[in-house]
């Protein structure tokens, strides 16, 4: 029996059936839940001013609780990369209700790093109950982001992708692209048997196909990509502002909370609060406000520096749409094909996966797009430098 789980098929199929159903499952869970909160919170302001306390709440947990896994993404990438130990399975309920509490009270984060972290710790289990090696264990993590990726984003293709470029830009590993594929799908339609809704976008015209129009995509790729290099480091100035300026850790989302407080009662509106759904939305059909994308940026570097929960993702969506619907001004081009290359390339750049978010970029918006979805993703990746949102990230993977 021994012998018949080790061969490559058997094995990854076991696997990929059981991380993907138990990832879609769980993932759903969170997403179920997630849309209850902002449903009751969202055309709600008052809810903000509690944020220091939920904050503080966050910031004990993880500091008497969860030591071991407040890097969040980066331990598992680190665990990619240098596998040490099994991921502590308290990851996956700690960021589950951390992240629902800062929605609930209007942290400005997304929702990915919350679902790639307890696809992550679920994925690993089985690391343990069949005594896997490093080798299989690598591949094994790789999966329970792919899963996670699929089922929070309903983009399976894209989220198989991910999994494998975020640790290896240039250095595909094509042992693990199959079950990344398979357990992708499983996670998504698993998800989607919980009627969980995804959000869908349109680009109701693109450009006609020749070399002014995508020179003009390219342009705006620059500018997306300089969208996130700023994204990037101003991440990283908040993140050690609060560690140099306050050594107790649980007190820096409550210093954090108050400052965001402050923030949105003089900005008067709570467009920024949460994952802002509907405002990317409305950057498709209404031409965004030259501001409204840096104050989004500005807030969620902050809130995830400052140690709430959630994820960097949708955010990245939220500036990039609005960005590109505020180029709308300036550039000869459709505003809602802007919006839609703005959403994807800002994400690119500040991931350092161009190819999955391409690849995203067909699965949301059509086949049609494709072209012009890569000179998007590439150029900005090419602008963006060499740093991405996940610090342990890493330019190969060494067999």
């Amino acid at each position: 029996m021994e012998k018949l789980f080790n061969s490559y098929l058997v094995k990854w199929t076991v696997l990929c059936v059981a991380v993907g159903l138990l990832v879609g499952c769980a993932v759903a869970i969170f997403l179920l839940g997630l849309d209850e909160i902002i449903r009751f919170t969202r055309n709600e302001i008052v809810y903000i001013y509690a944020l220091p306390l939920a904050g503080l709440v966050i910031g004990f947990a993880y500091h008497y609780w969860g030591k071991e896994v407040v890097k969040g993404n980066n331990l598992i990438l680190e665990e990619i990369n240098e596998p040490k130990k099994p991921i502590p399975f308290i990851m996956a309920p700690m960021v589950l209700l951390a992240t629902w509490l800062t929605h609930f009270f209007g942290g400005s984060v997304g929702r990915e790093g919350t679902a790639v972290q307890m696809g992550s710790t679920i994925a690993d289990r089985f690391t343990i109950w069949f005594k896997l090696n490093n080798e299989d264990r690598k591949i094994l993590l790789m999966l329970g982001i792919s899963a996670g990726f699929a089922a929070v984003f309903g983009t399976p293709l894209a989220g198989a992708i991910f999994a494998i470029e975020v640790m290896a830009l240039g250095d595909i590993r094509w042992k693990a692209f199959f079950p990344s594929i398979a357990v992708a799908y499983i996670a998504h339609f698993t998800c989607l048997e919980w009627d969980v809704f995804h959000t869908e976008y349109h680009i109701n015209v693109l450009p006609f196909m020749n070399a002014v129009n995508l020179g003009w995509t390219a342009s705006a790729g620059v500018l997306f990509g300089l969208c996130a290099y700023l994204f990037v480091l101003s991440g990283d100035v908040f993140k050690n502002a609060f560690e140099k300026y306050i050594a107790y850790a649980p007190l820096r989302p409550l210093i954090g909370g108050i400052v965001i407080v402050i923030a949105v009662y003089f900005l008067d509106t709570n467009i920024y609060n949460s994952l802002g759904i509907d405002q990317i939305q409305l950057s498709f059909f209404v031409q965004s406000e030259s501001h409204v994308f840096l104050v989004k940026l500005l807030l969620t570097t902050f809130t995830l520096s400052a140690g709430f929960k959630g994820g960097e993702v949708t955010p990245l969506f939220f500036v990039g749409a609005a960005l590109g619907s505020a180029l709308f001004a300036f550039l000869p081009l459709p505003l809602d094909y802007l919006a839609a290359i703005g959403f994807v390339a800002v994400f690119a750049a500040a991931t350092n996966t161009p190819i999955a978010c391409a690849i995203m970029g067909i699965e949301l918006f059509g086949m049609n797009s494709g072209i012009f979805m890569g000179v998007a993703c590439i150029a900005a990746y090419l602008c963006s430098g060499k740093k991405g949102i996940f610090s342990s990230q890493i330019s190969s993977w060494a067999n």
